[in-house]
């Protein structure tokens, strides 16, 4: 009996059950979410990217050669050519050709008629040959793309994104460290050291991209265009020539596109919910 009224004693305090609380992040694991302007940015510019490359495409059929120096036409040498001959499409770079029919040169169509460009239809847009079409595309999304960065670039330098995010430590430049990066990498290993959104090989990649291959893109697309030429001749003087600025766009072209296709690769083998929803919604979780 006495066990019972000690049971039911008031003054013998009884404690609710309580909600397991919620496991917090490690400390270490990066923090994925973006600012409203990253975000915004990074969406525009994969647009902005796929259409001027799709459109540049086009713009390159109507002469699929690429030289060095100031002047290009069919009695120059050329150091990259894709063409036809007979029934055969090739790809021909420094002077050694691979056939490529099928895919580049020469192919057939939806229809199933049999194509001779560069570049088909299914890669470029508009989908039909027009180099007018193609111009105006490339022109248009243009403007998002050179202002667009811009715009990052700057509201970057006032919140923080780039010396919070991307700019690289003393430490992380050493080789050594960029080498272990690299190995770690190949193991699928994306680790990155406490309170680091990234590890020194992605801070090196987006330095890469965002300060050298986008400006860059901007700049020889401004001179190797005819009209920018004529008013200010500097930017192909830059280069060494008109014709070395469109190789220089061509080639950084693929580079991004080879980097878009790889960035897109590791963010499917590595969290890729927690990083989508950090460049969609802003928050990892």
């Amino acid at each position: 009996m006495s066990d019972m009224i000690t049971a039911l004693d008031p003054a013998e305090p009884v404690l609710a059950p309580q909600a397991p609380a919620e496991i917090a992040p490690s400390a270490s694991e990066p923090d994925h979410s973006h600012a409203l302007t990253t975000r915004v940015w990074h969406w525009v510019n994969l647009v902005s990217l796929i259409a001027l490359f799709m459109s540049g495409l086009m713009i390159f059929n109507a002469h699929p050669r690429l030289y060095w120096g100031e002047y290009g036409n069919r009695d120059e040498p050329a150091w990259l050519v894709i063409g036809q001959e007979g029934s055969r499409g090739f790809l021909e770079v420094g002077g050694n050709r691979i056939d490529t029919t099928g895919l580049l040169g020469r192919y057939e169509d939806g229809q199933g008629q049999e194509r001779a460009r560069a570049f088909p239809g299914w890669a470029t847009i508009p989908g039909d040959y027009s180099l007018a079409g193609g111009r105006h595309w490339h022109f248009f999304f243009a403007w998002f793309f050179a202002f667009g960065l811009l715009f990052f670039m700057i509201f970057s330098l006032f919140n923080g994104h780039i010396r919070g995010m991307i700019a690289m430590r003393a430490a992380e430049w050493h080789p050594r460290a960029l080498w272990r990066t690299i190995v770690d990498h190949a193991k699928f290993d994306f680790h990155t050291a406490p309170g680091e959104a990234y590890n020194p090989l992605q801070k090196l990649s987006y330095i890469a991209v965002i300060f050298v291959m986008l400006p860059l893109m901007i700049v020889t697309g401004l001179a190797m265009s005819p009209g920018t030429d004529a008013a200010l001749h500097f930017p192909s003087m830059m280069f060494g020539g008109r014709q070395t600025a469109r190789s220089i766009h061509f080639i950084i072209a693929w580079s991004l596109i080879g980097f878009m296709v790889l960035h897109v690769a590791l963010v499917i083998v590595h969290k890729p919910l927690t990083l989508l929803r950090g460049m969609t919604i802003g928050h990892r979780r």
